[in-house]
């Protein structure tokens, strides 16, 4: 039986981190179950876990990614681990529906990113890559 990621609770909500340090960006990489059957959200942020920093960095990607102010965030477990709980303060309800928008939105966005970051960067690469003007306006010169 799957746990799902992020619970509703009397004031708060709790969400399941899976968090990946210096990762090169900050980003959401979408739910995973692990061989427990517990589900969490894999984040990456570009901080080093040194000094508490990822674990300040996720908190504030997440606040602003769920348009939410920083103090609603707090770490329940994990500081020196991978896999983290978070406690959201707020109406429950309205934290379950931002966070099911937000898993929804980068389910989306990622992999069309990654494909599209793939497709530049081979253009970019090709000899004969050179941008041109497609569409000419009255009174312009050709490139």
């Amino acid at each position: 039986m799957t746990r799902p990621a992020f619970t509703a609770h009397g004031d708060h909500v709790r969400l399941t981190v899976r968090l990946t340090p210096n990762g090169g960006r900050d980003t959401i990489d979408g739910l995973e179950t692990a061989a427990d059957g517990e589900e969490h959200l894999k984040v990456r942020v570009r901080a080093i876990p040194e000094k508490g920093r990822a674990n300040q960095a996720l908190l504030a990607f997440l606040a602003k990614a769920l348009g939410l102010p920083k103090g609603k965030l707090s770490l329940i477990s994990g500081e020196t681990q991978r896999k983290k709980i978070l406690r959201i303060a707020g109406d429950p309800e309205d934290l379950m529906r931002r966070l099911a928008d937000l898993i929804g939105k980068w389910a989306y966005l990622a992999p069309l990113a990654r494909s599209t970051a793939s497709a530049i960067s081979c253009l970019a690469t090709e000899a004969s890559f050179q941008p041109k003007i497609l569409t000419h306006l009255p009174g312009s010169r050709s490139l």
